[in-house]
């Protein structure tokens, strides 16, 4: 059975907060980040009345990832060599019996990080790793910092060029390991390295490492045979292995999400299934057939036991994360075949408060869906190709 937890994070009061003073009003607040598969644009939208609220130019074509706070959009551009920043203005704070939501204008920063071939996104504690593959070399800010214009930039190097990540831990980064003989070639493990880059650990080994998330106090990262399980230790983070049941059949995970107030991760197995996975439970890995092939998944922060996971056949399903079934199946859009590109432009999914939003590229179309009934409830028009997206927001007092 998975486990609930609650953090004290920023990002744990940016949604389901209650207003308990009596001199405060209740403020909801959602943003939608959406790039264009094509073009160098990120728009912001208000996600309550579909409005747009600012177009932000980027270098090239973007990934977009959130910090775990959610103050802060990360715009990883591959081909431009440059990751810039977005305060998303909306941001909470704590006060114990209630939360404060403070509600600004987004912006565009001047913080970026440049870099050869940027891929790889990891917020861990308010610690956000990139990795530039072309480098081999991962560069850590504070979100902070980076919302304060002035990030102090630590890089910790590995062997080669590759495609890797890096997971910051306090002072300590958990590092990826190139295959030496053949770096364009997946990786062979995870080290532990200190705040001077000095390796504090033996190799941990990962075949094929790729795939990683956080959910709690645990991180994943999935290998050939099964999982790395990572949490913070007494001198330095500790880091057991998890293999695959031999009960699932032949394959691995390669895209790992993290539940959000369950502890579990959700991941791919295989091009038309996905798997649900438990690290504390005795059978920890539980395999669910989609109907055709998977295209995107997403967990829900608001409702943590519903997944979300969008097919080629154009359907978007509701996935019991603690039941393990597909409970509803929606009709969205026009076929997206997998075959062709990995980069094609093709459905992304969101969630923000009480809508699931699922991009359209083709159709330059955003559908929205109440999370309630599930149903869909509207569409917005997008110029281009909207592709990636993402969430920031929730509710709060205001004073």
């Amino acid at each position: 059975m998975f486990r609930f937890f609650r953090t004290v994070s920023a990002a744990a009061l940016l949604t389901g907060l209650s207003a308990t003073a009596s001199l405060a009003d209740e403020l909801t607040a959602w943003r939608l980040f959406i790039s264009d598969h094509g073009e160098p644009v990120v728009h912001v939208l208000d996600a309550l009345n579909g409005n747009e609220l600012a177009t932000f130019n980027t270098k090239a074509p973007a990934g977009l990832y959130r910090s775990d706070s959610g103050k802060t959009v990360f715009a990883v551009q591959r081909d431009g060599n440059i990751v810039q920043a977005i305060s998303s203005g909306i941001s909470a704070s704590d006060h114990g019996d209630h939360g404060d939501l403070k509600v600004e204008d987004a912006k565009l920063l001047d913080t970026a990080i440049a870099g050869t071939k940027p891929v790889h996104f990891v917020d861990h504690g308010g610690n956000v790793a990139l990795f530039f593959d072309g480098e081999g070399i991962a560069r850590i800010v504070s979100e902070g910092d980076t919302l304060a214009g002035s990030p102090s930039i630590r890089e910790v190097k590995t062997a080669a060029p590759h495609h890797g990540v890096a997971i910051a831990f306090g002072d300590h980064v958990l590092l990826t390991e190139p295959n030496k003989a053949k770096p364009e070639e997946l990786l062979v493990g995870i080290r532990v390295v200190d705040a001077e880059g000095a390796r504090v650990s033996d190799l941990h080994s990962c075949p094929d490492l790729h795939g990683e998330a956080a959910s709690g106090n645990l991180v994943a990262i999935a290998c050939a045979k099964g999982l790395l399980i990572a949490q913070a230790g007494e001198k330095e983070p500790s880091i057991e292995f998890l293999p695959y049941s031999d009960k699932l059949p032949e394959g691995k995970v390669t895209m790992l999400l993290g539940g959000k107030g369950l502890q579990y991760f959700l991941g791919n197995y295989g091009p038309s299934a996905v798997v649900l996975i438990d690290p504390t439970a005795d059978d920890a890995f539980r395999r669910i057939e989609l109907p055709t092939r998977r295209v995107h998944f997403a967990v829900d922060p608001v409702r943590p036991k519903f997944a979300y996971v969008f097919t080629e056949d154009g359907k978007l399903h509701r996935l019991d994360v603690v039941s393990g079934e597909i409970v509803k199946s929606l009709a969205l859009t026009e076929p997206y075949s997998m075959d062709g590109h990995w980069s094609d432009p093709r459905p992304r999914v969101a969630v923000a408060g009480d809508a699931i939003f699922v991009t359209d590229p083709l159709k330059s179309t955003l559908h929205v869906i109440d999370a309630a009934s599930f149903e869909k409830n509207r569409d917005i028009a997008i110029e281009g190709k909207p592709f990636n997206i993402v969430a920031v927001g929730g509710s709060g007092e205001t004073h």
